[in-house]
């Protein structure tokens, strides 16, 4: 179970709506310190006095610091307060050692970590007591983060989703704040000796492999310093924390039966856990079609050919059969020239009603063989060889429910990479931007769980499409990718893109692009408090259909 706190809590015994089920927890602040800058350290050490809860406990452990003024000073903070607790190793032991050690120190139930050269916000404690007073369930709580330089200027706010294990694989992005209840974290044994580096990683995989209940506050509660020796300053800084966080992922996945091979992206600290497709699944991929013609990269074509055409040309994955829902008035050519490129792999099905995209899809579906759906417009073309490969190894997986991937206008723009849905408003993020664009740390580059995926490109497995009722007749122009994705998310299954299957797609070449306000207003309605708060976009982003903005520095 997941959920993000949208709201600070701050319930009260005398609020019948609130769910106080234990005192105020005490929390342990564990920071592992070497060789750190005075005045980095004493900031560090102020902004946890500076906190407005005050049942805390700060333990720091100094890793045999070369340096002589480490010590003395952490002797000199100790003695200003006494929730300080300090402790020496007789030998340097790394970054893992150093964290145990002042988790042994420690003695409060919830454990929350601090690099010795970062801060946390005034707030940061209380926010991360309250959620933990109040829901007896949560096991981990993380904030949103920003970078602070060495001159105390805040800039590139990391808003984050709420829980996305598929992220999670990928990237850490949970990473500061963070906070463990205690009882979790000894049952998993803390910090594993061979991950420097990447220790924080592996240690939060476990826990959340475990966590009944995963909190996010969309806060900036956690202020990460840049200083030379960190991550931040180039990949050249810490080499061994990639290899260290790749080891993590694979053994999470081994742990929770995930048949993958971990690749790490270009952009290191960036990885792809790509799925092994299990035994040779039959592939139905549905396309409603009337035969349209259209111009694309100065060439008229008929759009359904050339999408077959890619799809049969390109494709790896040949366990397929395409199943063409086809109006009444599509040229016979156009069927003709489709039975040549597919032979006996092709299955027509007429359709002779007004223009109803969830009919036909439903109608295709009926006739389809697969365990396996792709419904996909004919205004398509294939990019990547293994986009059915990736797609299905998703799709495989129980606990997801549909796969999208990602497409690409004609001159290369993002025309979809998973929808997002502000203020009632469904889109496609990062509409009409590049795919290389950085914004909300590479998030383009990531597998991740997303609140939607559009049907021009969208896979399920045929036991989930029939469980959840198809696609809804109430949407017979629009939204109904959206109505669907609502309906399996419902189920309690995820939805997932991936940007490692992209295909073109020539958007509205075949019909009216026009959106009409029925439709609208009717998803609204039936998925009212679903449309107004996307789990994976950030209230604290701009409220713009095109999505995260690009990195910015405050003021």
């Amino acid at each position: 179970m997941t959920s993000a706190l949208r709201q600070p809590i701050e319930a009260t015994p005398d609020d019948p709506s609130s769910r106080v089920v234990e005192a105020e927890p005490k929390i342990s602040v564990i920071t592992p310190v070497y060789d750190t800058p005075a005045d980095v350290l004493r900031e560090c050490v102020a902004s946890v006095r500076a906190q407005s809860y005050g049942k805390w406990q700060l333990c720091l452990v100094d890793d045999a610091s070369p340096s002589p003024h480490v010590w003395p000073l952490l002797i000199e903070l100790a003695a200003t307060d006494p929730r300080i607790v300090v402790r020496r190793r007789p030998a340097n032991g790394g970054i893992v050692a150093a964290s145990n050690d002042a988790i042994a120190a420690s003695d409060g139930d919830v454990i929350v970590l601090l690099d010795h050269d970062d801060l946390l916000a005034p707030a940061a404690l209380r926010r991360v007591a309250t959620v933990f007073q109040h829901h007896a369930e949560v096991d981990y709580v993380y904030s949103d983060e920003d970078i602070v330089d060495m001159a105390g200027r805040r800039g590139n706010p990391f808003y984050k989703p709420d829980w996305s294990p598929e992220r999670f694989r990928n990237q850490m992005y949970t990473c500061h704040l963070s906070a463990i209840r205690r009882s979790v974290g000894d049952a998993v044994g803390w910090f594993r000796t061979g991950y420097d580096g990447s220790q924080d990683w592996d240690l939060i995989l476990r826990v959340t492999e475990r966590a009944r209940e995963i909190v996010h506050l969309p806060e900036v509660l956690y202020h990460w310093r840049a200083v030379p020796t960190s991550v931040l300053s180039g990949e050249d800084v810490k080499p061994y924390a990639y290899e260290a966080g790749k080891r993590a992922i694979e053994d999470h996945c081994r742990r929770v039966g995930i048949d993958a091979t971990v690749i790490e992206h270009e952009r290191r600290g960036h990885f792809r856990v790509q799925r092994r497709v299990q035994g040779t699944p039959l592939v139905s991929i549905v396309i409603p079609t009337r035969g349209s013609r259209g111009t694309v990269w100065g060439r008229d074509r008929t759009m359904v050919v050339e999408a077959v055409r890619s799809i049969v040309a390109r494709s790896s994955w040949e366990h397929i059969e395409l199943v063409v829902v086809a109006d009444t008035a599509t040229p016979a050519d156009v069927l003709d020239e489709l039975r040549d490129l597919a032979g006996e792999r092709l299955v027509v099905i007429e359709f002779d009603q007004p223009f109803d995209f969830s009919a036909k899809c439903n109608l295709g579906a009926a006739h389809a063989r697969g365990e396996l759906l792709l419904f996909l417009n004919d205004d398509v073309e294939v990019i990547t060889p293994d986009w059915l490969e990736t797609m299905i190894g998703f799709a495989q997986e129980s606990d997801c429910g549909a796969v999208g991937c990602e497409l690409l206008f004609e001159d290369g723009r993002i025309q979809h990479v998973g929808h997002v849905l502000i203020n009632g408003d469904p889109g496609h993020l990062l509409f009409g931007r590049s795919p290389d664009t950085d914004a909300n740390r590479r998030v383009v580059a990531l597998d991740r769980e997303v609140s939607g995926v559009t049907g021009a490109a969208l896979m399920c497995r045929a036991e989930v499409f029939d469980e959840v009722g198809g696609f809804s007749l109430a949407f017979p122009g629009n939204y109904q990718d959206v109505d669907f994705c609502m309906k399996v998310r419902a189920s309690g299954r995820r939805v997932v893109v991936t940007p490692h299957a992209k295909l073109y797609h020539f958007e509205s070449m075949t019909r009216d692009p026009s959106v009409g306000t029925t439709e609208l207003s009717r998803l609204r309605e039936r998925w009212w408090t679903w449309t107004h708060q996307d789990p994976y976009y950030n209230p604290n982003h701009e409220l713009g259909l095109d999505g995260f903005p690009e990195p910015v520095s405050y003021p």
